[in-house]
């Protein structure tokens, strides 16, 4: 962790720059996750905890379907025990102190729902882009803050210094007319001041900050299936460019969306009671989703 490092390195070396564990970052994170969520159209029981599983599947990578006494079938977080000859977990078990059981054998009185083909949730995507755009937005800031210093007066002494920032403050007040002491200028009337103005427009780089922002985020709904059609590109867009967009935007959800496909086929199988009850599609298809896009003229 990067608070050991500093511990450990900081007394020869400059602290670490990092950004993760920031209250930036998991508020990208928590944004991120939102829109992670909402790819996919959820059909379940309507006594089952839909953002409990759906948090726990996109986060975890995994929920078990548990057969209870107590509750019935209901979706549960789980962590995965034993392994088959194709090294595939054979158990479950659920760590929820109102179940009485707690492990449950797969394809017998349990049956897993993943969102991967490896088990693994998309937390680890979503703390990717999230530390990028977290990153970005502090520039944003301190760019922003940077912006405002343009004027540095140097004054020959501290009375003239006392008199500059009274003369400023007016100034910055929108006051239509200032009145200031002659002592602040020459008898030649040439000012008694030096002033150091910055080039504030060459400094301000908030503008392409914000678009890099918006880039990332881009990005991330081009990873997780949100459809998109690269709205930063300076040229129009032609038709081909955005059907190569939606492949590349359907690509990993589409094999998440048959992954899951193919555990309610299981789930149906060992729980026939749930068979029809379970669904799940695409909220907005990229390969259906109506593009509106300029076409260039060959």
């Amino acid at each position: 962790m990067y608070d050991h490092i500093n511990a450990a390195t900081s007394q020869v070396n400059p602290s670490t720059m990092h950004a993760s564990n920031t209250a930036l970052t998991m508020y990208f994170a928590r944004y991120l996750t939102q829109k992670a969520v909402s790819v996919f159209e959820w059909t379940i029981p309507e006594n089952w905890g839909r953002d409990y599983m759906l948090y726990a599947l996109y986060l975890f990578g995994h929920v078990a379907m548990v057969k209870t006494p107590e509750y019935g079938i209901i979706p549960q977080a789980c962590t995965l025990s034993g392994y088959d000859v194709f090294y595939r977990p054979t158990r479950v078990c659920i760590g929820n102190p109102l179940i009485r059981e707690k492990e449950f054998r797969l394809h017998e009185n349990a049956e897993l729902l993943k969102l991967t083909p490896d088990y693994g949730g998309i937390y680890d995507k979503i703390q990717y882009y999230a530390s990028q755009m977290s990153l970005i937005a502090e520039d944003v800031g301190v760019n922003l803050f940077n912006s405002k210093l343009s004027f540095v007066f140097g004054a020959g002494s501290k009375s003239i210094a006392e008199s500059l920032k009274k003369m400023f403050d007016a100034i910055a007040s929108g006051e239509p007319a200032v009145f200031v002491d002659k002592k602040l200028f020459h008898d030649d009337g040439t000012p008694a001041w030096d002033i150091f103005q910055q080039n504030v427009a060459q400094n301000y780089i908030t503008s392409e900050l914000l678009v890099d922002l918006r880039r990332v985020e881009n990005d991330f709904c081009t990873d997780v299936g949100i459809p998109n059609t690269n709205t930063q590109k300076a040229e129009r867009m032609v038709v081909d460019e955005v059907n190569a967009n939606n492949i590349e935007t359907s690509a990993t959800a589409e094999l998440w969306l048959d992954t899951m496909h193919r555990c309610i086929d299981d789930i149906e199988r060992t729980f026939p009671e749930l068979s029809g009850k379970i669904a799940v599609d695409w909220r907005h298809s990229p390969f259906t989703e109506e593009v509106r896009t300029d076409v260039e003229e060959s």
